[in-house]
């Protein structure tokens, strides 16, 4: 049995690149015919997808879904979401992870692949119970990154609970493209030794390390990669489909896949490459390797951003100075890893420590969250000084932060009954209140366009990477 592909250039390969900005027409259009390229699955919704869909491209994300999967008979359709995050940036009751989960396996998605930013399993038991109720394939990822406590015997321990929990697969989920062929080799090895479970490896190309490091993996055991088309492949998106089915062709990893489809989809992808090159959304400088993300664990995307906000600032001249706070604020904090919603948090607090002229002289109300423990177990302790100099001694909560919140799906419902026409649109005003609000009355023609006018670039921190 070869080596499966998953092929992510329909999500995180333009997620990575440009913004998530492919609109429907593109993705569909391209999905039709991929559909007969014999991939495992198509990562084709979740992640960034669905408040950008509202926020910049006008378009209804759960439409998106629905289109891709009218045109897509063959394929598994796969998404990403933050367990008790889902898709938003706070934590959600757990009807409203529950009704997440029923609506995407009821609107097409056959497997929702779940992370957690700190690993803490906890945030991920509701969406794994309920990816299961309603007959979804429930893959856990863990965030991969490396740290004091981020080893090979942690991520071992964790992919054994995580097999207790009921996933259906383990991902190892190397937002940063950090993860070198030799660690990769010894952690699919310990992995494989202590669960039954199928293997995905999810990385990116910044540094430069992971082709090597798939190569690595594959030949440990790993079972399924993921890749991306090449027009959009390699920087800060994976690495290329095409270019693994060459080289594994021939050998038992063959993944078999059909030539003729994806050949007749590089001209569409090259040409939708090419209209973001043109209006800027693509920069060049995220096709590039990067392998300072090797010292600094810091993701592509929030490199490219964190130069923009400098920029802002116009306090360029303070980037390699932000980019050694960004460890020091990762230690304080107990070394979460750097991943949605800790990588904007982190970053955005080692901004401030440097443009302030003082640590933590300013503090992000995230942050603060954070340490009082709504996101859930940190990694490793927390400084106590710094701790202390940011909430004092207020209570730091133990529980699963879930368990102290109240339902809210159905006040939801009841407050934007004039809004919302369906549980898909209740669901959307869940995660993205204002947005979406605003995106639905102009889509049931409840306002003028030009009432529902706002300017793209006014956005909240927690868009900011």
């Amino acid at each position: 049995m070869g080596v499966k592909i998953v092929e992510t250039s329909l999500r995180d390969g333009h997620q990575s690149l440009f913004a998530t900005r492919m609109t429907t027409e593109e993705v569909v259009k391209m999905a039709k015919i991929l559909d007969n390229a014999g991939y495992y699955a198509m990562e084709v919704w979740g992640g960034a997808t669905f408040d950008s869909a509202m926020r910049f491209l006008n378009e209804d994300p759960w439409d998106r879904l629905r289109e891709v999967r009218s045109v897509c008979k063959k394929t598994k359709l796969q998404m990403l979401f933050r367990g008790q995050n889902i898709l938003g940036y706070r934590h959600y009751s757990d009807d409203v992870v529950d009704m997440f989960c029923k609506k995407s396996i009821e609107n097409g998605i056959d497997i929702i692949r779940v992370f957690d930013a700190l690993n803490d399993l906890r945030n991920l038991k509701k969406a794994v119970e309920s990816t299961k109720k309603y007959g979804g394939e429930c893959q856990i990822a863990l965030s991969y990154t490396t740290s004091p406590v981020h080893t090979i015997e942690y991520y071992t321990k964790l992919a054994k609970e995580v097999e207790m929990l009921g996933a259906d697969s383990i991902c190892i989920k190397d937002m940063a493209g950090v993860l070198l062929p030799n660690d990769a080799k010894e952690l699919i090895t310990s992995i494989k030794k202590n669960t039954k479970l199928p293997i995905e490896l999810h990385s990116h190309s910044t540094a430069g390390v992971c082709e090597l490091t798939y190569m690595a993996a594959i030949e440990a055991g790993c079972d399924i990669i993921d890749t991306c088309l090449s027009p959009l492949s390699g920087g800060t998106a994976q690495p290329s489909t095409q270019a693994f089915n060459t080289v594994l062709k021939g050998t038992k990893y063959d993944p078999n896949l059909n030539l003729d489809a994806i050949h007749e989809c590089e001209p569409i992808m090259d040409k939708v490459k090419t209209k973001y090159l043109e209006n800027g959304l693509l920069n060049p400088k995220a096709l590039s390797v990067n392998p300072n993300i090797l010292k600094y664990q810091v993701p592509g995307g929030m490199l490219s951003n964190l130069m923009n906000q400098l920029k802002a600032q116009n306090a360029m001249d303070k980037y390699d100075e932000v980019l050694k706070e960004i460890p020091r604020v990762r230690k304080d904090m107990g070394y979460p890893p750097l991943v949605t919603p800790l990588s904007q948090m982190v970053g955005t607090q080692s901004v401030l420590n440097v443009l302030m002229g003082e640590r933590y002289k300013m503090v992000v109300n995230e942050i603060k969250d954070y340490l009082h423990g709504k996101y859930g177990k940190f990694p490793a302790p927390v400084d106590e000084n710094i701790k202390k100099k940011i909430i004092g001694d207020d209570e730091v909560i133990t529980v699963r932060p879930a368990d102290l919140l109240k339902p809210e799906f159905e006040s939801l419902k009841e407050k934007y009954k004039d809004i919302a026409r369906s549980d898909e649109d209740v669901l959307s005003l869940a995660l993205f209140e204002s947005v979406a609000s605003e995106f639905l009355m102009k889509k049931y023609d409840m306002i003028k366009d030009e009432e529902a006018k706002k300017d793209d670039e006014i956005i909240s921190f927690n868009l900011i990477f």
